[in-house]
């Protein structure tokens, strides 16, 4: 692959999950040269699957909600780029959605990455990015990893999912939307430069 549009169109081409996604694949994620924050999550929802918009959907709101942005703000790919650990839905299981496929990651996060030089903080949703991107600095559980989120500044910010299913965890961690959430709307405030 010769040039960033090469690697991007490759990657909203890729297929190389199709055997194992029974709703097909529809990779939604969004890079942008200028763009300063990166989040990366675990893999899109049904809703968003469907609509082809990233965090378009219960999670994208409470998230917006965390980061002190309005759509405008968090839609603009000078801001936000949105790379997923999978970019396809993996479809659902017993207890909710599948975790990201395997090979997705491996395959598109670092050419897509050095798309991006301007990426000052990293957003880490959820244990699946956490344990990719922390590696063996991760802690023993996701509560105890965003507890200990200080330690992994100032590139990482390790984050529970915003899913409405984690309205238990919240209300146990009461201290994360007290501490961590007023320090990560400071912060991107000042690195948005809004």
């Amino acid at each position: 692959m010769k040039n960033k549009n090469d690697i991007i169109q490759a990657a909203q081409n890729c297929t190389i999950c199709e055997p194992f996604l029974k709703d097909g694949v529809r990779p939604v994620f969004t890079v942008h040269p200028h763009a300063r924050i990166n989040i990366i999550g675990q893999a899109p929802g049904r809703k968003v699957h469907e609509s082809g918009i990233p965090w378009a959907d219960a999670s994208g709101k409470r998230l917006r909600q965390w980061l002190g942005v309005d759509d405008e703000i968090f839609y603009s790919p000078e801001h936000f780029a949105i790379m997923p650990m999978g970019f396809c839905f993996p479809g659902t299981g017993k207890s909710g959605d599948l975790p990201p496929r395997p090979e997705c990651a491996p395959q598109w996060h670092q050419p897509l990455l050095r798309l991006m030089p301007n990426i000052e903080l990293t957003l880490l949703f959820g244990q699946y990015a956490q344990a990719a991107y922390l590696g063996k600095a991760r802690k023993r559980t996701l509560t105890e990893t965003v507890k200990n989120w200080q330690s992994y500044g100032p590139n990482f910010i390790p984050l529970p999912h915003p899913s409405p299913r984690n309205q238990i965890w919240l209300r146990k961690n009461a201290w994360f939307e007290e501490e961590v959430v007023p320090f990560l709307q400071e912060r991107v405030k000042k690195t948005l430069a809004l």
